[in-house]
């Protein structure tokens, strides 16, 4: 497929964010706009192609880094493709994990980190680490993450970055380039006019606010074979334990269902968006994944908008973290999976009640997670 600015690239409007105005909502990410999953599997296929004409493939010292949230399932889906080493940014906590810590400068959420035992455990096996981001604009925060890496464990490996989207300028490019830090991307964009056209978007879509009077579901726990990448991984190994997951959902709902959403929760995105993309395999007809997240974006009616309905969210990890999720839809069955290591009651409702009030009543939510 012949991807665009025009088709990966939609301007939104970002909330009380003076930093940065605007935010580009890619609609075939499977984040922010429901989208069907082998269309966001096939685009992060076609990076993962970018990866091989540069290196071959074997991908056996080499080391991705997905970064939280809206590329990890994009990490997480190269690692696969490629069966490299993987593992993921996050603001989550980690048990018995110390720290590589860095910011992103433009963000709402701005504290990263990197599982620093992992890294130790893994740098001598490695000879190249690529960082894997839907958007690179400036490249300040990954070039932050690489000075960290550099001075810790100088001269072990070589740095690379893999991108949807890349926006950097002129100047910004020569700055990798003189680091010898290779770029990669589907889709060059041209920031310059992003900000006026954020500006121009009214901001009139429909804002639903959080309900999180008790809901009554049961959450059904899935402890096999969980892997959680914001720990280091194997590609090969994960892929097995994706699909386990999905043999598990799909023998769960009913098989007689014409359209499903598959839900994901913040950081955790990717087995979503690959079970969405076996359940249009097993041949039903209408499947849409996408995720719920911490970033506050505008909604808009505004022709050309990406996204008109926003839902505020209690997190299914933290009921003191306010999250959203946008162009919620009526389905035949909805499943939400998360990796919660406990599902607050309101974070849990909260969402419930949002499916329900969009019309949506055979709601299946799976916790996958090794403890129970």
């Amino acid at each position: 497929m012949n991807y665009t600015e025009q088709s990966l690239a939609c301007v939104a409007k970002r909330e009380n964010n003076n930093k940065r105005k605007y935010l580009v909502v890619n609609p075939v990410q499977g984040k922010h706009v429901p989208v069907s999953g082998s269309a966001a599997l096939s685009m992060f296929d076609a990076l993962a192609q970018k990866l091989c004409s540069a290196y071959g493939k074997d991908f056996d010292r080499t080391l991705l880094v997905g970064f939280a949230e809206t590329a990890t399932a994009i990490g997480a889906r190269l690692a696969v493709t490629l069966d490299s080493y993987y593992m993921q940014t996050t603001r989550e906590v980690l048990e018995n994990a110390e720290y590589l810590f860095f910011t992103e400068s433009h963000s709402h959420a701005t504290e990263q980190k990197l599982c620093r035992n992992d890294i130790d455990e893994i740098i001598k096996k490695i000879d190249r680490i690529v960082f894997v981001e839907d958007e690179v604009t400036t490249g300040n925060t990954i070039m932050k993450i690489v000075d960290i890496i550099e001075g810790m464990y100088p001269d072990t490996v070589k740095f690379a970055v893999a991108s949807l989207l890349n926006g950097m300028d002129g100047e910004s490019m020569q700055r990798y380039k003189n680091k010898n830090i290779d770029v990669h991307y589907l889709v060059k964009t041209h920031h310059e006019g992003y900000t006026a056209i954020a500006e121009k978007y009214s901001g009139s879509g429909e804002y639903i606010a959080a309900d999180t009077t008790p809901a009554d579901i049961t959450p059904i726990n899935i402890t096999d074979n969980y892997i959680n990448t914001r720990r280091l991984c194997k590609g090969s190994d994960y892929e097995k334990a994706c699909e386990m997951l999905a043999d598990k959902i799909i023998s769960t709902i009913p098989s007689d269902i014409g359209s499903a959403a598959v839900i994901g929760t913040e950081e955790f995105m990717y087995p979503a968006i690959y079970t969405a993309g076996r359940l249009e395999k097993a041949g039903v007809e209408l499947v849409r994944t996408h995720s719920t997240t911490r970033s506050p974006i505008a909604v808009s009616f505004d022709e050309g908008y990406p996204l008109q309905k926003r839902f505020e969210l209690s997190s299914l990890y933290d009921s003191e973290r306010r999250t959203f999720i946008y162009n919620v839809q009526k389905y035949d069955c909805v499943i939400v999976i998360t990796d919660s290591p406990r599902i607050t009651d309101e974070g849990k409702a909260s969402l419930v009640h949002t499916l329900e009030n969009s019309g949506n009543n055979n709601i299946y939510m799976f916790r996958w997670c090794d403890r129970d």
